[in-house]
């Protein structure tokens, strides 16, 4: 079965070759179906020349508008050719790409399960106590809301059969922020999530140092509350942290 692996980008010249040099050894290439595609926002940076390296498409936004990330993954959707789709953010690194997959294989592709996540926490090597502790909080709770029927996944590690994603029309690009949560809360009205706590995703911690824990945890509160009860988010700009 064939895996589309879709990566929305701006300005990721410091982190992108993680992920991408993580998805591109050639064990992976052989051993599984996989297609990466890098939808880029207008990056004005080497971002573009990193992912020559890598992807097997590209596609980046030349018009004059913002492109957020909803609308940047919905365009490397558009070019997908995989059954399921996987949606990653650039600044991430996965625990162990070939255990990620195989587990996909084996847990996933002949379930009833519409679409999965993982746990996500900051890279080891930067990870402190605090750290550890509110991501030991928030997984559970995102769990927590998918064992409620709530449905809930962090945009750093979204799988999806394609079909579901095209019958739901994708990410609403009119949300700036809460968009993976409004996309996993329409998924769970059709039928189960799969989150699992044996896979690992790693995150920069950029934001949260430069923001900090309160005001990012505020932040998505905030956008959470208005994507559930208003069907809109309050952040009008996704400040670029790089």
């Amino acid at each position: 079965m064939k895996y589309s692996i879709i990566i929305p980008t701006l300005n990721e010249e410091k982190l992108l070759a993680g992920i991408l040099s993580q998805l591109s050894a050639q064990h992976l290439k052989s051993d599984f179906d996989l297609e990466i595609i890098v939808s880029d926002g207008g990056s004005k940076d080497s971002t573009l020349n990193i992912a020559l390296d890598y992807a097997d498409i590209i596609i980046v936004h030349t018009g004059n508008n913002y492109q957020n990330i909803a609308a940047g993954r919905n365009e490397g959707a558009k070019f997908a050719n995989g059954e399921i789709l996987f949606f990653f953010d650039g600044d991430v690194r996965l625990e162990e790409p070939i255990k990620l997959f195989d587990f996909v294989k084996n847990n996933f592709e002949n379930s009833n399960y519409l679409a999965m996540t993982t746990f996500v926490s900051v890279f080891p090597e930067e990870s402190n106590f605090r750290d550890r502790f509110f991501h030991f909080c928030y997984n559970h709770y995102f769990q927590l809301m998918n064992n409620a029927g709530i449905g809930m996944g962090r945009g750093e590690c979204h799988i999806i059969w394609k079909k579901v994603f095209d019958d739901l029309g994708g990410y609403n690009e009119t949300f700036i922020a809460g968009e993976d949560f409004d996309l996993y809360r329409r998924i769970r009205k059709k039928g189960n999530i799969l989150y699992t706590g044996k896979l690992w995703v790693f995150e920069s911690p950029r934001r949260f140092r430069k923001k900090g824990y309160l005001p990012v945890t505020w932040m998505w509160v905030k956008n959470g509350l208005s994507v559930w009860f208003k069907n809109k988010s309050i952040s009008k700009v996704w400040e670029q942290v790089r």
